[in-house]
């Protein structure tokens, strides 16, 4: 079932649910670049193991609203997930994937805080390989002028993640991208979100701001790092680990980035196991 809610500022943020309202409740927040589409496997294992699972689109991304005004600071998305929750009127746990990671961190741990039952941070910890993440910045960066097909698409994916294999059927890659007038395909973000702005900065991403949040509260915590991961190294996890020692931490073999993308059964397997300890 899809839905949509109104963000912080009135943008409207586009989500997709799966489970029973009755259910503990898990919001599913998808890393930059992505759509809500990406927890489509996840969605149907938290659902099929008694958990209402919503998973939305991040402002300016997939068929949510894009901001008015271009603001597409790490803040502003938390306080749109902030604004989700209040709409709710329940309790959450979440699960957030790299962008979305840190968007949970802030709204679970930072005033006003969200109604958090649980964190799941998904390959993202506040010290992280720089050299990762301007890569993913690069690619995110790359045709501007957009794509002549979806095979097209395709071929840049597989030459960015060239651990997955290219799949025959690329259907699916058309939730991720968008048909202009000019008869191009583009993918499915407002591309002002790589544009630097005050509320866009470097700045809004110090580690330090991040671990001190983590700080502050007194949740259930789960680390789960692709093993093959280029942005979390084991220096990373390890440094996470020190910090807030009571959260597990669980690594995924032969998987990346995209943790869910790439091993989506024992993924969710660890996600699953640790909500239903903690819910």
């Amino acid at each position: 079932m899809a839905v949509r809610f109104s963000g912080a500022d009135g943008v409207e943020i586009a989500c997709d649910i799966a489970g029973r309202w009755s259910d503990p409740l898990v919001i599913l927040l998808h890393g930059g670049g992505q759509t809500r589409f990406a927890w489509g496997a996840t969605m149907a294992a938290l659902s099929e193991s008694g958990f209402l699972a919503l998973s939305l689109d991040l402002r300016g991304h997939g068929e949510s609203d894009w901001s008015p005004d271009g603001q597409y600071g790490v803040d502003t998305y938390a306080a749109d997930l902030r604004r989700i929750v209040e709409q709710l009127g329940r309790p959450a746990a979440f699960v957030g994937a790299s962008l979305g990671g840190l968007t949970s961190i802030l709204a679970a741990c930072v005033e006003p805080k969200a109604p958090c039952t649980a964190l799941v941070m998904v390959d993202i910890t506040p010290r992280m390989n720089q050299g990762g993440a301007d890569a993913i910045a690069a690619f995110m960066r790359s045709n501007p002028d957009g794509f002549a097909s979806i095979e097209e698409a395709a071929d840049a994916v597989a030459a960015y993640l060239p651990h997955r294999p290219r799949p025959r059927d690329t259907s699916g890659l058309r939730k991720n991208l968008r048909l202009s007038d000019n008869g191009r395909y583009y993918w499915h973000w407002d591309p002002r979100m790589m544009e630097a702005n005050p509320r866009n900065s470097p700045d809004s991403f110090a580690p330090e701001r991040f671990e001190q949040a983590l700080l502050e509260v007194d949740l259930p915590m789960l680390l789960v790092r692709g093993m093959q991961s280029e942005i979390v190294g084991e220096d990373d996890a390890e440094a996470f680990r020190k910090l807030v020692p009571a959260a597990e931490y669980v690594d995924i073999p032969e998987a990346a980035h995209m943790v869910a993308g790439d091993k989506n059964d024992a993924f969710a397997e660890a996600v699953i196991s640790f909500l239903e300890r903690h819910h």
